[in-house]
């Protein structure tokens, strides 16, 4: 087994036993980061419907500031590429080969601020996910074309690695948010 796969293993575990729901207050670093850098553009946010013990961002729907933005959630398509797409808090969801949810396809909408779902993080803000390689290579492509988008980790504190290993697919992260603060 190598080095990632046991991280994987060892913090999906941990998460799932220290797993807590967070409240409103954990959006604010969100909130003032977005009024610095999202200036003159409506905030285009993909994130992640939350699974496995994941951090509940479900709640940052119900943040005033939040009521202007666009939402968008990844659909994993043919070649296990992942796009995104727009979702409102109502609308209904399908379930997907790997069994996440996912909305329902319609007009594919580049975000300019990507909530990144992570098992492990670590100070140079680099993570390790569940091993698929979804948001590494839809980064790698994206980020080169889009060079402003803000890339944003999301989890609990206790998801810190000292230092991850990494290797040239690794995409570094620009924030890691979680409810104590950015990284």
């Amino acid at each position: 087994m190598d080095v990632k796969s046991i991280i994987r293993k060892k913090f999906f575990l941990k998460r799932k036993k220290k797993y807590f729901e967070i409240n409103k207050n954990f959006y604010y670093p969100l909130v003032r980061l977005f009024k610095k850098k999202v200036t003159n553009k409506t905030p285009i946010i993909s994130f992640y419907y939350p699974s496995s013990f994941e951090l509940n961002i479900l709640s940052i729907l119900d943040i005033e500031y939040f009521k202007k933005s666009k939402f968008l959630l990844p659909i994993i398509e043919e070649n296990d590429v992942m796009n995104f797409y727009k979702w409102n808090k109502n609308d209904i969801l399908a379930i997907n080969k790997y069994g996440m949810l996912e909305p329902i396809k319609s007009k594919k909408i580049n975000p300019n601020i990507i909530l990144v779902p992570l098992l492990a993080f670590d100070n140079r803000k680099y993570r390790v996910g569940y091993g698929k390689g979804f948001y590494d290579k839809f980064l790698s492509k994206y980020l080169k074309i889009h060079k402003k988008t803000l890339t944003i980790g999301i989890a609990f504190s206790f998801q810190k690695f000292h230092n991850l290993p990494i290797n040239s697919k690794d995409i570094k992260l620009d924030y890691i948010l979680t409810e104590k603060g950015f990284i």
